[in-house]
């Protein structure tokens, strides 16, 4: 707690704080002033009426008349006595009971409560700090990344420059700075100049305008910037951004990766170094009906199905998981044995179909340009006349069955719903999924905590816009080994724990303790895709595996292991413009 001259000094050197003091002592020199007056005329009026009082007695009757306290022991007989009295009251009461409280709440408690507000809001982060990472917009994207920064172990700082926000966002428990983030002086209090990132995730223009001001303080520091509009790329370079994540490409580019109802051969969801996941359906295949044990998949092609889609819900595989027509396997293998999966099964095809995307936006046009990279007709849905452009739009309200099937709901392997409200998408998702209880649908969520409720409603898969940013962001944090395959399902890259080191994967039993599975070995350079049983898990070396968030926290809890942070897993397609650091001559590094 600070001391009553501290808060003092603090409140004089906040802004106005010196102009406040003045103006209330000002005012209470003017009332000071009209008390000795009346003082003065109390003793005249008094000798006109042969009555004598002292000093201290006239000051007395001065103040317990203008506070209206009137106690009636000192009165005036006369009429212009009486008079005076009233002159008195009515300045009293104007100025003691009235402009007295207005001015000392207004030009002194006011500015000292917010001195003492901004004096609990932390201005500074501590000089010891360093590898921390900068947030300069509080949003769903900076909310989901800030969940994943404590969970691996990385410091931050929220950078807010309205006061009332800043202590709401502290009193919850956020690590915040306050300070505009459009000031110099912000980002050298927030030791910009050590932190690890700077991300920026408001509108482009605002983006803008913090990359230019924290790249002045920091030449080296990455800033990681999204953009709403494919217009903002490159002028957000210019302004100093490292990478620039365009989300709903990102968006849309998955959402196409996730349909799988089109043809039965593997789409890549995923790299990491060697290692591919891909995706493909089982519907159309002799697959269907049998389990993992008898499907033979890994003596065929090599690859390793390390967990099946099952309507949104993901199973960890086993000899004895079943594979059933809603069926989507997970893949994991070389590029080679990617490619001989996809020799055995692309003699079948699922559906001629063109699948439906609800929603003419960003996303929804980002999707529809992927899914036309992959050769897949598609018809986009859209409400708003202005956003017709072709022949492959149906203008129309997504919420009348007429709409859906003009664009083919009866023959569509899969539905697309990308508008930016979740009420919005749970409703169509509940309605789509009662006319086609058979198709695919994808749906996209903003707020994480709306995931479930979409699966729930009968989604097959939910992309996150929040996740996504806040996973794309992670990955360029000076090479997380984590890579996000769906929500909730993540390839993580660890050191092998001693404890396991020596045993063979069988002996190991991850699966079983942790709900992960292990898909690749590193040794020094040295990658092994998808290991046998037998294999010895070799000291010093590393593992990657697919767990989703619990089986992942089971683990790094039960081996106190921790993720690898050498390596920089990306996405597969995933679009990012990066503009490379200066040196000190200003030639590219």
């Amino acid at each position: 707690m600070k001391s009553l001259t501290s808060q003092f000094t603090t409140l004089l050197h906040a802004g106005g704080g010196e102009r406040n003091v003045r103006l209330l002592l000002r005012f209470l020199g003017v009332l000071a002033g009209l008390v000795v007056i009346y003082s003065l005329l109390f003793h005249l009026l008094m000798a006109l009426e042969g009555r004598e009082y002292s000093w201290f007695t006239g000051f007395y009757w001065t103040l317990t008349v203008m506070s209206t306290l009137g106690f009636g022991d000192i009165t005036f007989t006369s009429d212009l006595g009486r008079a005076f009295s009233m002159l008195v009251v009515v300045s009293g009461t104007i100025f003691l009971l009235i402009l007295l409280p207005f001015t000392f709440i207004e030009f002194f408690y006011a500015p000292w409560m917010k001195a003492q507000a901004e004096a609990r809001a932390p201005r500074r982060l501590p000089n010891t700090l360093s590898g921390h990472v900068l947030l300069t917009n509080f949003d769903p994207v900076s909310s989901a990344l800030i969940t994943r920064l404590d969970k691996y172990g990385y410091d931050y700082a929220l950078i807010v420059g309205d006061l009332a926000e800043a202590l709401r966002l502290y009193d919850m428990g956020f690590k915040v700075v306050f300070g505009a983030p459009d000031r110099l002086e912000t980002y050298h209090a927030a030791r910009a100049g050590q932190a690890a990132l700077i991300a920026a995730t408001g509108r482009d223009m605002t983006n803008t305008n913090i990359s230019f001001t924290a790249r002045e303080v920091t030449a080296h520091t990455p800033i990681v910037t999204t953009a709403d509009s494919a217009e903002s790329v490159d002028i957000l370079t210019l302004a100093g951004s490292t990478h620039v994540l365009e989300l709903p490409e990102l968006m849309g580019e998955a959402n196409a990766r996730r349909v799988s109802g089109v043809d039965a051969t593997a789409h890549l969801v995923g790299r990491f170094d060697g290692l591919l996941i891909a995706e493909a359906t089982a519907a159309g295949t002799p697959l269907v009906g049998k389990n993992l044990a008898q499907s033979r998949l890994r003596e065929l092609a090599g690859v390793s199905v390390v967990g099946l889609w099952k309507r949104g819900a993901f199973e960890p595989a086993t000899g004895d998981s079943v594979i059933d027509a809603h069926s989507v396997l997970l893949l994991a293998g070389s590029q080679s044995q990617i490619d001989r999966y996809n020799e055995l099964f692309c003699i079948y095809h699922v559906s001629h179909g063109a699948v439906i995307i609800i929603g003419g936006g960003r996303v929804g046009r980002a999707t529809a340009r992927a899914l036309k990279e992959r050769e897949v007709p598609y018809k986009i849905v859209e409400q708003k006349a202005e956003r017709i452009r072709d022949e492959h739009y149906i203008h129309g309200n997504a919420a009348e069955v007429a709409t859906l099937e003009r664009a083919g709901l009866v023959d569509t392997p899969a539905i697309i719903i990308t508008a930016h409200d979740d009420d919005i998408n749970i409703y169509l998702t509940l309605y789509c999924r009662r006319l086609r209880p058979d198709v695919q649908i994808i749906s996209r969520s903003t707020l994480e905590r709306n995931i479930s409720t979409l699966h729930r409603a009968g989604a097959d898969f939910v992309l996150s816009y929040a996740s996504m940013g806040a996973m794309a962001i992670l990955e360029l944090l000076q090479g997380t080994g984590v890579l996000m395959l769906a929500e909730g399902l993540n390839v993580c890259e660890t050191d092998i724990p001693d404890s396991l080191a020596g045993k063979s994967l069988a002996e190991a039993a991850l699966t079983r303790v942790a709900g992960c599975n292990i898909v690749a070995l590193r040794v020094g350079e040295t990658l092994s895709i998808n290991p046998d049983a037998a294999t010895i898990l070799p000291p010093g070396g590393q593992m990657i595996f697919i767990a989703n968030t619990e089986g992942e926290a089971r683990f790094l809890q039960a081996f106190k292991a921790h993720i690898v942070t050498r390596r920089t897993p990306t996405p597969f397609g995933a679009r990012r413009r990066f503009l490379q650091p200066k040196t000190p001559e200003g030639e590219a590094g």
